[in-house]
């Protein structure tokens, strides 16, 4: 299973915990299309990345895609010539989501350039093996090689030098369970949200993982429920809730310590509106979070 529908299965559950609250949530997906056919970020625009999540968050909802409308504006950034990683990465995924789309529609909505698109992602590999925005680099980052497996999964292509990916991780260990996301000899501690993302492509790749790494996430729960980011982050974040959950869940580790506090956390996130919000301090809403509070709901069914 790749790692996009991993997510997607987990996240269909989430309705179980919102009840009739699923509608609203559906209905605030919506309301973030624009008229070209994108999902708005934060300043209201279309962007590729927001699109992901608010088609994501539309599968996971089990609602009817605007197909119609999202297909051109894919279509804008063709083969994408220009892109960089990151949204290269989410062309790809959005694509995946449209793929069979359609209740009599019976072929596939991938496009023809899809192995072009590949090349473009694996023109980013870095010299280790890893995957990096920034061309010709020596190192990988975490986030990097999650993107870029996502993009081969989502497309339906091969992986190449799979193991080369998996020794590019290994330099970005920080030896107590945790990854960092970059290399640097300045940074010895871990996040949350990279550890995540190396050990999910770890275990894609068939990769033994160590307990530590299980504890190191433990250990990142606040006290009041929630992921913190990093050990000293002042507090906890929806995303690396989400994250977390998800990473635990994949080990294997059972997250019934964990289950009440992060319900009381991501129900002070929550709004009638239908979205969720970032973090405590966060007072706006948008695709992005309101897709990670599905997956973290998902996880805590």
């Amino acid at each position: 299973m790749s790692l996009r529908l991993e997510m997607l299965q987990v996240a269909r559950l989430a309705p179980k915990f919102l009840g009739e609250s699923a509608g609203l949530v559906k209905d605030f997906l919506f309301s973030q299309l624009n008229d070209d056919g994108g999902f708005k970020d934060r300043a209201g625009r279309s962007d590729l990345y927001y699109t992901v999540f608010g088609l994501d968050g539309l599968v996971a909802l089990q609602a009817e895609l605007p197909v119609e409308r999202v297909e051109p504006f894919l279509r804008r950034f063709g083969n994408g010539e220009g892109l960089d990683l990151v949204h290269l990465c989410c062309l790809a995924r959005c694509w995946a989501a449209l793929e069979k789309t359609g209740s009599n529609f019976s072929g596939s909505r991938l496009p023809s350039f899809r192995n072009e698109l590949l090349r473009r992602v694996e023109a980013l590999r870095a010299r280790d093996g890893g995957y990096n925005p920034v061309a010709a680099a020596d190192f990988g980052t975490a986030y990097g090689g999650f993107l870029a497996m996502g993009a081969y999964e989502d497309l339906h292509g091969q992986l190449p030098e799979p193991q080369r990916l998996a020794e590019g991780l290994k330099s970005l260990a920080t030896g107590d369970g945790a990854w960092t996301n970059e290399r640097n000899a300045h940074i010895k501690t871990g996040s949350t949200n990279a550890t995540a993302a190396a050990v999910a492509v770890l275990r894609h790749l068939g990769v033994a993982l160590q307990p530590a790494a299980g504890e190191w996430l433990l250990a990142r729960c606040h006290r009041e429920g929630g992921f913190l980011a990093m050990p000293n982050a002042p507090l906890p974040d929806l995303l690396s809730t989400a994250t977390a959950l998800h990473a635990l869940a994949g080990l294997q580790i059972p997250l019934d310590r964990v289950k009440e506090p992060c319900l009381d956390f991501i129900d002070t996130l929550w709004t009638n509106a239908g979205g969720f919000h970032g973090h405590w301090g966060d007072d706006a809403l948008d695709c992005e979070y309101t897709f990670y509070g599905l997956l973290a709901l998902g996880h805590l069914v």
